[in-house]
């Protein structure tokens, strides 16, 4: 319906310049939005105030303009002007209520599109260091990765989940260090105990299973407990192979899934670290200093320039990820997409500003804000009013697992996703657990059962109902109606934008206002009426209703019960 009113539009802006009421060689862009109050419209344009300055006329001069130039259009009821200049735009019933049987029509389909084209776009999310259970930061990740590859798959686009596994430096060197210390039998309280060792029940548990000669296999990985507390690469190899199996199930249980596992360690392994060094001493753009070698980030926008190999040896971890967005970039990915934390904000310009010392010593076309980078706050985790911030299994924090077990899946990847990234968030598991209108997950899955419900009821009163029986939809003229299809008729778009812009709690948000307003609605007007063609239309709406919440759930890695 957009479209069609931009035609119009353009359409009366060409008699405008043919009888000179516009100048030839004016370049008007046409936008549409939806208006929030039904009473200025369905939809509305501000191309009459855009347009004021080249045709050197009052904005609503123009407005009235164009609304004698309209042609002539069955969807539209009228066009009027509205406070500075605005063109608000009425359809008539049969379009406004078009969208209910674009939505039965099209199913689970409704609200996806091609825009995407195909395009190769890969996200990376998670991406945590093999050294423990995942956290609840990690779950924010998570739900915010895993949504985004779904809104983007929806949106048309070619998607590759991906998680980077840090199995590479000190930190694994200290996971190792504090395995080996649980097989000889020592405790964090002993003297000997490493520095920076872990100290969860956790590594208990590994280092029981590492004596035991136990077998894990995660992924690629297929390794077998030594037993011999002395061999610190065998206890590595096994402490990460065992935490990384650990991972995948807390992900399974969280219903996220990878395409590919790419291992930090293979970047050594294959020479890629060395030769992104070489390419970056080829580019000009190093120099060296104090024994160390660095990158010249200054030449591309950073503050200060950057220590690439330290003075006592070994490359600082900015430099891996280089040579990692490199590899992205010949694998073909012309998107990338990095969800992060947000203690990630200053690896951003250091890794872009060696991609493009790279790209442009080779010349490549590497854009400069190539990788996207989508950051998230801290959670904080409430019950009872403070703050819970120790797990028992990983001695220092809330795990994800913990929030699963307690809450479910459900309200865990919807709580966790249903926040701006750039906010913190504060999970509040009492809130989680209640069945009240004030739990947005139980608010919004009730309003998906409470129509299964309806459906079934019908029998009971000897009535049928299908997606055939649309044809008194002109009888939906209540107010409440009116913003119900106002409201669906807005999902796409929203699912689109939603995908470009990387924002799932763009989704989170509207279903838990459709949900409201289709509670308000239910609660208002009685749906199982005696009259058959009014009952029809209501029920053809209401499933319209279920069938969007149900398309924008899944987006977010949510289940649509039939029944609460």
């Amino acid at each position: 319906m957009k479209d069609h009113i931009a035609d119009l539009i353009n359409a009366a802006l060409n008699t405008m310049i043919d009888n000179g009421d516009l100048p030839a060689d004016v370049e008007p862009r046409v936008a549409i939005d939806r208006t929030r109050d039904k009473a200025h419209g369905d939809l509305a344009s501000n191309i009459a105030m855009t347009l004021a300055k080249a045709a050197k006329k009052p904005p609503r001069d123009i407005a009235q303009l164009i609304i004698d130039a309209l042609p002539a259009s069955e969807k539209l009821t009228k066009a009027e002007i509205a406070g500075p200049g605005f063109i608000n735009f009425f359809l008539n019933e049969a379009a406004a209520t078009a969208v209910v049987k674009d939505i039965l029509s099209q199913g689970k389909n409704f609200g996806r599109s091609n825009k995407g084209a195909g395009k190769k776009v890969q996200v990376e999310f998670v991406s945590a260091n093999p050294t423990g259970p995942l956290h609840v930061g990690h779950g924010r990740g998570a739900a915010v990765g895993d949504s985004i590859c779904r809104l983007l798959e929806a949106d048309g686009w070619n998607v590759t989940a991906e998680f980077y596994y840090n199995d590479a430096g000190q930190q694994i060197n200290n996971l190792a260090g504090s395995v080996q210390a649980r097989c000889k039998g020592l405790g964090p309280d002993d003297k000997s105990w490493p520095e920076d060792g872990y100290r969860g029940d956790y590594i208990i548990d590994v280092a029981k299973s590492y004596m035991a000669k136990e077998t894990i296999d995660a992924e690629d990985k297929h390794v077998v407990g030594a037993g011999d507390a002395e061999d610190s690469d065998a206890i590595r190899d096994f402490a990460v192979a065992y935490l990384r199996r650990e991972q995948d199930l807390d992900l399974k249980a969280f219903g996220v899934d990878f395409d590919v596992y790419y291992l930090e360690s293979a970047l050594y392994a294959d020479g890629d670290v060395e030769k992104t060094v070489q390419l970056l001493i080829d580019s000009g753009h190093t120099y060296e200093k104090d024994g160390a070698l660095w990158l010249k980030t200054t030449d591309f926008g950073d503050d200060k320039d950057r220590v690439m190999r330290k003075s006592e040896g070994g490359y600082t971890y900015f430099v891996p990820d280089v040579a990692y967005h490199l590899n992205k970039w010949q694998r073909g990915f012309e998107r990338v997409v990095n969800e992060q934390g947000a203690d990630h904000h200053s690896t951003i310009t250091r890794v872009r500003a060696g991609i493009q010392a790279v790209s442009q010593h080779q010349g490549q076309a590497i854009p400069k804000d190539w990788p996207e980078y989508v950051l998230h706050q801290m959670v904080m985790v409430m019950r009872g009013g403070e703050e819970v911030k120790i797990s028992k299994r990983a001695g220092s924090y809330v795990t994800i697992r913990d929030l699963i077990d307690e809450v479910g899946k459900d309200a865990t990847r919807y709580f966790l996703a249903a926040r701006a990234t750039t906010s913190q968030l504060t999970f509040d598991i009492d809130l989680a657990v209640s069945q009240s209108n004030d739990n947005p997950v139980y608010y919004i899955q009730y309003a998906h059962a409470r129509v299964c419900s309806m459906q079934r009821k019908l029998a009971d009163n000897g009535w049928s109902w299908s997606a055939s029986d649309i044809n008194t939809l002109e009888l939906l003229t209540e107010d409440a109606e009116k913003a119900l299809l106002n409201k669906l008729a807005a999902y796409p778009e929203l699912i689109s934008n939603a995908a470009n812009n990387c924002e799932p709690h763009v989704v989170a948000n509207y279903l838990r206002e459709l949900a409201g307003d289709f509670h308000s609605y239910y609660n208002a007007h009685k749906m199982l009426i005696d009259d058959n063609n009014l009952r029809n239309a209501r029920l053809s709406l209401s499933e319209a209703v279920r069938q969007v919440i149900e398309n924008g759930l899944s987006l977010l890695g949510v289940s649509a019960p039939t029944e609460m």
